[in-house]
């Protein structure tokens, strides 16, 4: 399972543990999903920190691939990626 997803469903599982919390608590529905919004948000801050770590590293290595990957399209588009593992389909007397 992908760590955002694990994150995410942590974030949204502290939520539910905190309204159903305050669901007995005599006050406004808005305000118990207010103060429940408020104190998951804190508490997953150091409960959830492994998962956030995690997610981050997983979201920091998708941008570093996307990054390469684009400078390689980049440097085919511009001629300047000559790979020696793609065949060189160029005819016998236009190779120099």
């Amino acid at each position: 399972m992908s760590a955002a997803v694990k994150y995410t469903l942590g974030r949204i599982g502290l939520f539910v543990v905190v309204v159903a919390a305050l669901w007995p608590v005599d006050m406004d529905i808005f305000l118990k999903l207010i103060l429940a919004l408020l104190f998951s948000a804190a508490v997953s801050f150091f409960l959830l920190k492994g998962w956030r770590d995690e997610m981050a590293e997983e979201m920091a290595a998708a941008a570093e691939r996307r990054r390469v990957e684009k400078e390689r399209l980049r440097s085919a588009l511009a001629g300047d990626d000559q790979s020696d593992s793609a065949p060189d389909d160029r005819p016998a007397d236009e190779k120099s």
